[in-house]
């Protein structure tokens, strides 16, 4: 099972001011949300402040999370779900750092600790976490940052402390450790085995082995937060950045994401989920609704091509996610460092943009500010084609509904206009976009004054 490393609220406010504190910078570049949406929020116990450092769903129900709690106070949590996050039950705490959390199955898990006060930093249950046991280290001084492995007996942990750390993997359950290697400044924060020859790892640099980490080569493409193969040559990684390989790691790709703007003032990807070839999720990046800043959900359903996004419902107040996994296409959750949320549908229902990834607007193609504006009732929205193309112009409320289909046909190259007649709708802040052969040229934002 792959690990995954994550405003308002109405209640207090008339319908009136929330809907005034969330008319700007909604539509912009391509924002995808049709409330009411297919998210709602998950609340995890209190953890006297404890940041949450991983989180693991192995199946629809169960899933496990832990805390990194930087010596700040005495206690780090276990805590385990039993109906897919609905709810949280602390199932272990002690004095440690708690960094990295993995299942081989349901019921054998290990975590990775920072443990400078007892023996051990690496803790395993065999009973999906009803009891916890210490497994022999290969150094207790160590801070093991992750952990990766093939089967209950052979596994490789990972430490980044410049001294004694880098890569070390076991054969017998942790009985004995053999210390691979050390990179020194280089020395690694991540590790991916995708089986047991082929794996990753990485601090701030790239480094494969082909032998179960006997030798260890340094390949360009940087270091990564996630990564995931979906075989042997065809794999992405995070960290920042979306990346591709196609040839198994030789080279990476940079995929590009939505483009920086005042929707989205952060794009970036932090942790990313697979559904197969096709279908990612991924969290990492903040949008901007009104005066808040809300955690972004990104889909590509064409393996990284083209992305859309979403932001879950406006009662939900997350900052960023930094933890996201699917166990189906349907089933999935985004966490933060103290809440999260969860579908079971899929996510929002309708995905109304794909977002264009390049930062540059076809020449071919251009949208005009509509006129008048503010307008009442209706107002002119111009567009101009210098080749042939099928157009799209669709015009949008503030909160990411689609409001009419202006045009839905192809045009040739010339000069247009078309018309937009606001009678039956309220007063307010509106989008339009245009769309050229699927591709997303320009959002412009007009006003309904009554």
């Amino acid at each position: 099972m792959k690990n995954f490393k994550k405003i308002l609220n109405p209640d207090k406010l008339s319908t009136l001011l929330l809907y005034i504190s969330i008319l700007t910078f909604i539509i912009a570049f391509g924002f995808a949300h049709n409330p009411p949406g297919g998210w709602y929020q998950q609340f995890l116990p209190n953890l006297n402040g404890q940041p949450v450092s991983d989180v693991i769903f192995l199946d629809s129900l169960n899933g496990f999370a832990i805390t990194d709690n930087d010596f700040s106070n005495d206690t780090g949590y276990i805590l385990k779900t039993t109906n897919g996050g609905d709810n949280w039950n602390i199932i272990y705490t002690d004095n440690r750092d708690f960094k990295a959390i993995k299942f081989i199955n349901l019921n054998v898990g290990y975590v990775c600790a920072a443990d400078p006060f007892t023996s051990s930093n690496l803790l395993k249950t065999t009973d999906s976490g009803l009891n916890w046991f210490d497994v022999h280290p290969p150094d207790p001084a160590l801070t093991l940052d992750d952990i990766s492995f093939f089967n209950e007996d052979t596994i490789w942990v990972v430490a980044s402390s410049g001294f004694d750390g880098g890569v070390y993997r076991t054969t017998n359950s942790g009985i004995n450790w053999t210390h691979q290697v050390n990179l020194g400044g280089n020395n690694p924060t991540h590790i991916y085995m995708y089986n047991k020859d082929t794996g990753y790892v990485a601090g701030t640099t790239l480094y494969k082995t082909t032998n179960s980490g006997i030798d260890w080569l340094q390949i360009p493409g940087g270091g990564f937060g996630d990564m995931y193969f979906i075989n042997a040559t065809t794999g992405w990684k995070c960290y920042g950045p979306m990346q591709k390989t196609t040839n198994g790691g030789l080279s990476w790709e940079n995929i590009p994401l939505p483009p920086k703007s005042d929707t989205l003032p952060l794009s970036r990807v932090i942790s990313f989920s697979n559904i197969n070839a096709d279908t990612i999720w991924g969290v990492g990046s903040v949008g901007v609704i009104g005066s808040s800043a809300r955690g972004v959900i990104y889909l590509t359903t064409n393996g990284g091509t083209t992305w859309s996004y979403q932001i879950p419902d406006i009662s939900i107040n997350i900052f960023r996610y930094f933890y996201t996994q699917f166990v189906n296409k349907n089933i999935g959750w985004s966490y933060g460092v103290a809440t999260g949320v969860h579908t079971v549908t899929g996510g929002d229902t309708t995905i109304t943009n794909i977002i264009n990834p390049t930062n540059e607007t076809p020449e071919n193609f251009k949208l005009f500010q509509n006129y008048p504006n503010p307008f009442n009732p209706e107002t002119i929205i111009s567009f101009q084609l210098s080749v042939t193309g099928f157009i799209i112009i669709k015009v949008y409320n503030a909160l990411g509904t689609e409001i009419e289909t202006l045009v839905n046909q192809k045009h040739s190259a010339g000069s247009y206009n078309v018309r937009f007649d606001g009678n039956n709708i309220p007063s307010g802040v509106y989008f339009y976009n245009l769309f050229a052969d699927g591709v997303r040229i320009d959002t412009k934002k007009m006003m309904l004054v009554r």
